[in-house]
C-alpha cells in the first residue's frame, strides 16, 4: 500500500524530470550538431540518456549493469537485446555508449518526439516503415555498412515489438542475418533487460517503486560459419533464461515455427 502512494507521488516528479530533458536537450543537440558536429552532438546525447537512465532513481530504482567489460572495442557490434518498454533505449545508450550505439526504429519514432526523435534521425540510426519490408531490409542493410565502416554497434530488438506482458517473444532471425550480412566482422553481443516492465507495468502513470533494473551483457560471440536461425535461438534462450522464463522445448519451437 505505501509503495503504491508512493508511486503516485513519485510518478510526478519522474515524468516531469523526464520531459524537462527532452525539452532541454533538443535545442542543445540542434546547436551542438550545427556548430561541432557529430562527436560534440553524441556527448550531449549521452548525458541527456545518462539523466533519463539515473533519474529513474526518484522512484527508488537501483540500476544494475553486469558485464560491460566484456564489451569488446575496435570491432562492429550487433547488440541482441529484448525489448520491454521505452525505456530500453537509455539503457542501451548508457551501457554501450564507447561503441556508438545505433537503433532500428518504427518510422513513426522520427517525428514530433523532441530529442529522440531528432537524435534518431540525425544520429546513424534507420527509421524503417514496417508496411514496406523490401525497404526496411535495404535500411536495415545500409545500418550494416555504417557499423562495419566506423566500427560502430546496431543494437536490434529481434522480438520485433515491446513485449507489453513482461513475457520474452519469440526472436525472429531475419534483422540480425540482414545487419551481419553488411557488416562481416561484427561481433554479436547478447543484453538481457530485467526489471523495465515491472517498472511500467501499469504504463507511464503510475510507475512502479522500489524496481530493481538489471541488465546484463553476456560474452560476446563470433558468428562466422554459424547458422543464423540457430544462434537466434541460442540468444534467445540465453537472455530467457536470465529472465528466469522458461525456455521452450524443442517440439514447442517448431509448432511455433510451423504457425509462423
Amino acid at each position: 500500500m505505501i509503495k503504491k502512494i508512493l508511486s503516485y507521488f513519485l510518478t510526478p516528479i519522474y515524468l516531469l524530470w523526464f520531459g524537462l530533458l527532452l525539452v532541454v536537450f533538443h535545442p542543445i543537440q540542434m546547436v551542438t550538431r550545427s556548430i561541432w558536429g557529430y562527436p560534440v552532438r553524441k556527448k550531449t546525447v549521452d548525458i541527456m540518456n545518462y539523466g533519463l537512465l539515473y533519474g529513474l532513481q526518484i522512484l527508488g530504482t537501483k540500476i544494475t549493469f553486469r558485464g560491460l567489460e566484456k564489451i569488446p572495442q575496435g570491432r562492429p557490434l550487433i547488440i541482441v537485446a529484448n525489448h520491454q518498454t521505452t525505456i530500453d533505449i537509455p539503457a542501451v545508450i548508457v551501457g554501450f555508449r564507447k561503441n556508438h550505439p545505433k537503433f532500428i526504429s518504427k518510422i513513426e519514432l522520427g517525428k514530433w518526439i523532441p530529442s529522440i526523435s531528432y537524435n534518431l534521425r540525425h544520429g546513424g540510426s534507420v527509421l524503417i516503415d514496417r508496411k514496406n519490408p523490401r525497404q526496411a531490409v535495404k535500411d536495415i542493410l545500409m545500418l550494416g555498412k555504417h557499423i562495419e565502416a566506423n566500427n560502430y554497434a546496431a543494437c536490434i530488438f529481434p522480438e520485433g515489438t515491446r513485449a507489453k506482458d513482461g513475457k520474452l517473444k519469440q526472436f525472429m532471425p531475419a534483422g540480425i542475418a540482414s545487419l551481419y550480412k553488411s557488416s562481416p566482422s561484427a561481433l554479436i553481443v547478447p543484453f538481457a533487460i530485467d526489471g523495465n516492465y515491472e517498472l511500467m507495468k501499469h504504463g507511464y502513470f503510475p510507475m512502479s517503486v522500489g524496481v530493481h533494473l538489471k541488465l546484463t551483457v553476456f560474452d560476446p560471440i563470433e558468428p562466422s560459419g554459424k547458422d543464423m536461425t540457430e544462434l537466434t535461438q541460442q540468444i534467445e534462450d540465453m537472455i530467457r533464461k536470465e529472465l528466469g522464463q522458461e525456455i521452450s522445448s524443442p517440439k514447442e519451437k517448431v509448432r511455433s515455427e510451423v504457425k509462423i
